[in-house]
């Protein structure tokens, strides 16, 4: 008999963890190879976790509601047979046990080998050692933890807890601000509570504004000839294609040929590394009818037309709000746009959507005066304007490239071609 660890998968790049909304299988229960044996969901979407392989659930280490970091055990199964694994998936419960073992077996009142320094009285054992130094955990921050072992040394269990909460700005959050200072309470006040989602979002948001230096550039732009030239065609092109033709895919593609000219925008950063994409995978956020948004994502963009475009985004969009996506489907975006003008809202400052380093917000299209210059002289006619806002990650795009960006951008929209017909 052997012991197979199910993990808790990579389910898109920048995600890190998920929570756990159901276990379909109980302890004892025997599962079969592909069938779905818990189901769990990121801060985008729910989904369903299969067995690889064919055996008894001996153990579940987490329940419900429970966030799990990518690459913990979730549950361990009893196989018949072993399987092929990867080395850096699976380990032996035995060797696993003898490991945990010698932590706590070590002698405490051994003296510590010269590499080997004291902190607190408290030894450290090579695994932890080596834990420490592969995660950059300095001597300082050892001697602050406080070990479960015997006699207060320093298990496996306790540096990974350590690390965890680290990298976690939840811990970072609660050390800079505690709410309950400054939170009051009167007659009539309602209090509601975050759903999953709904706090998993406001962790997004709060982790991106901590990573990135934000600046945000705004141009406004004349929609004038856009607009009448959507108007003109929209009734044709629905009778040919069956697709109603809306300003998105138009600002995808004026986006698109935007990165082209401006490549790094389209760009992440990895350290000290700038990973300039070649892929351009456009999100597109969307509002869900429960008030929280999800961002699909239109892949390979560019080599769409506006035929494509258009299909491939009312069809993300309508699925995103039946909760129909796709986790691949969420995943892989390098740059995002977000519509404040299907709110009524003419301008805003939108949060970059980690790991990209800009998104594009686009405000309400209105009529309002505007002076332009004609043979006669200067002229006051009635204009459809717009404004887009441009945040960026400071740390690789300056303002002149972001401003550079969103000019074009701007100007794809102004000179779009009028005279094509689909």
């Amino acid at each position: 008999m052997s012991v197979y660890k199910l993990l808790m998968p990579q389910m898109g790049e920048g995600v890190i963890e998920a929570t756990v909304i159901s276990w379909l299988k109980n302890e004892g229960d025997k599962i079969t190879e592909d069938e779905t044996i818990l189901e769990v969901a990121t801060d985008k979407v729910d989904t369903e976790i299969q067995s690889p392989v064919t055996g008894i659930v001996k153990k579940i280490n987490f329940v419900k509601d429970d966030i799990v970091p990518v690459g913990q055990v979730l549950a361990l199964i009893e196989t018949d047979d072993i399987e092929q694994q990867d080395d850096e998936i699976v380990e032996s419960i035995s060797a696993d046990e003898q490991m945990d073992t010698a932590e706590k077996s070590d002698n405490e009142n051994s003296p510590p080998t010269p590499k080997e320094k004291k902190y607190s009285n408290k030894a450290l054992t090579p695994l932890v050692r080596n834990i420490a130094k592969k995660e950059g955990i300095t001597f300082e921050e050892l001697d602050k933890i406080q070990g479960t072992g015997a006699k207060g040394k320093i298990t496996k269990r306790d540096i990974i807890k350590y690390i965890e909460d680290k990298k976690s700005s939840k811990s970072k959050t609660a050390e800079s601000f505690d709410s309950t200072k400054y939170n009051f309470s009167t007659a009539g006040d309602e209090i509601v509570k975050m759903d999953r989602m709904r706090k998993l979002i406001a962790q997004h948001m709060v982790d991106s504004k901590r990573i990135a230096p934000h600046v945000t550039s705004v141009v406004e732009t004349d929609m004038t000839g856009l607009v009448a030239w959507r108007n003109k065609i929209k009734n044709s092109f629905f009778a040919k294609h069956n697709q109603k033709i809306t300003f998105t895919p138009i600002f995808v593609e004026a986006v698109v040929k935007a990165l082209k000219d401006f490549p790094l925008v389209n760009s992440s950063v990895d350290g000290d590394n700038i990973v300039v994409r070649k892929a351009i995978n456009i999100g597109i956020a969307t509002a869900l009818p429960n008030g929280n948004l999800i961002v699909p994502v239109v892949k390979n963009a560019d080599l769409l037309n506006l035929e494509g475009l258009t299909k491939a985004v009312n069809d993300l969009i309508s699925r995103a709000r039946d909760n129909k996506l796709k986790p691949d489907e969420i995943q892989g975006g390098t740059f995002t746009i977000t519509n404040l003008g299907s709110m009524g809202n003419i301008i805003g400052t939108p949060i970059i959507n980690q790991p990209q380093v800009a998104i594009l917000a686009l405000g309400l299209i209105e009529k309002k005066p505007a002076v332009l210059e004609s043979e006669f002289g200067d002229v006051i006619a009635i204009r459809s304007k717009m404004y887009l806002s441009l945040s960026y990650d400071h740390r690789v795009v300056d303002g002149f490239l972001g401003g550079s960006f969103l000019k074009r951008v701007s100007d794809y929209l102004e000179n779009f071609d009028v005279n094509q017909n689909f």
